[in-house]
C-alpha cells in the first residue's frame, strides 16, 4: 500500500560526485605537471575564500547568509518525491473520498507533510477557496527560502573570481615593487595568479553548481506542491477520479504519461 512507502532522506551521488570528480580531475592534472607544492598558498585563499563571503556579506543579511548553508544541504541530501507515487497515492485518496466521503481519509497514513496538510485542513471542514489560499501561501514562502539561498551562493559564485583577481593585482603589484632579483620574478607571478585559479575553481566547481542544482531542486519542489494543491481541490470538490488522474498527468513528462491520456489530449 502506498501509505508504507515512506521516503527516506537519501545521499545525492550525482552531487557528490560531480563535484569530488570535478576537484579529483583538476589535482591530477597539478599532479602530473609536476609538484602541487606550489598551488598552494595561504594569502591567496584567505583573499578568495575570506574576501569572497565578506563580500556576499554586503549583498545578504547575516541570517540569510548563514540559512542558505543549511538549504545547501539540499544539494547533498533530500528526500526524494516522484511525481507519479504522487499521483498514485492521491488517486487511491480520491477513490476513498469518493467512497466514503472526507472523513473517510482520517484512517489513512500519508507520506508526504504538505498533502497531510491539506487533507487535514479538508477532512477539518475548512471552505476550498480558504485551503487553496493556505496552501500556496505555504508554497510561495517554501519557494522564497529556497530561492534565497540558491541567492548566496550565486553572490559567492560571482565574488570569488572577483576576489581571485583582486588578489592577483595585488600580488603583481608586489611582485613590480620588487624588481631587483630578476629570479624572483617567476615564482611570484606564479603566486599571484594562484589567486585568480582558486576564485574560477570555487566559483565553477563548488559555488554556481551549488546554485544550480538548488534551483533545480526547487523547480521540483515546486512542481509537486502544485500537484498536491491540485489534488486536494480535486479531492475536496468531488471530482471524478479519473478527470482528476487526467488533470494531475499533466504535471508529468509526455514519456511518463500512460499511453490512453497521450491520445486524449491529441
Amino acid at each position: 500500500m502506498w501509505a508504507a512507502k515512506v521516503l527516506e532522506k537519501t545521499l545525492d551521488i550525482a552531487t557528490l560526485l560531480g563535484m569530488l570528480g570535478a576537484l579529483g580531475v583538476i589535482v591530477l592534472a597539478i599532479l602530473i605537471g609536476g609538484s602541487a607544492s606550489g598551488f598552494i598558498d595561504t594569502p591567496s585563499l584567505l583573499i578568495v575564500v575570506g574576501g569572497g563571503l565578506l563580500a556576499n556579506l554586503v549583498k545578504f543579511p547575516l541570517d540569510q547568509t548563514l540559512g542558505a548553508f543549511k538549504v545547501a544541504s539540499r544539494a547533498f541530501v533530500h528526500k526524494p518525491t516522484s511525481s507519479e507515487a504522487l499521483i498514485a497515492e492521491c488517486m487511491e485518496m480520491a477513490g476513498v473520498a469518493r467512497k466514503e466521503g472526507l472523513l473517510g481519509l482520517e484512517s489513512l497514513e500519508i507520506s508526504n507533510e504538505f498533502l497531510n496538510k491539506g487533507v487535514q485542513m479538508a477532512i477539518d471542514g475548512h471552505d476550498p477557496e480558504f485551503v487553496r489560499r493556505v496552501l500556496n501561501k505555504e508554497i510561495n514562502l517554501a519557494i522564497e527560502r529556497h530561492e534565497m539561498g540558491e541567492s548566496v551562493f550565486k553572490g559567492f559564485g560571482e565574488s570569488a573570481p572577483a576576489m581571485g583577481m583582486i588578489g592577483t593585482l595585488v600580488g603583481l603589484v608586489q611582485m613590480m615593487s620588487n624588481m631587483s632579483d630578476p629570479k624572483a620574478i617567476g615564482p611570484a607571478m606564479a603566486v599571484a595568479l594562484l589567486t585568480t585559479l582558486y576564485g574560477a575553481v570555487l566559483a565553477n566547481v563548488v559555488a554556481l553548481p551549488m546554485a544550480e542544482k538548488l534551483a533545480f531542486r526547487t523547480s521540483e519542489e515546486r512542481r509537486n506542491r502544485h500537484l498536491i494543491l491540485e489534488a486536494v481541490d480535486g479531492i475536496q470538490e468531488g471530482i471524478n477520479p479519473r478527470v482528476l488522474e487526467s488533470l494531475l498527468s499533466t504535471y508529468l513528462p509526455d514519456n511518463k504519461r500512460e499511453p490512453e491520456k497521450k491520445a486524449e489530449e491529441a
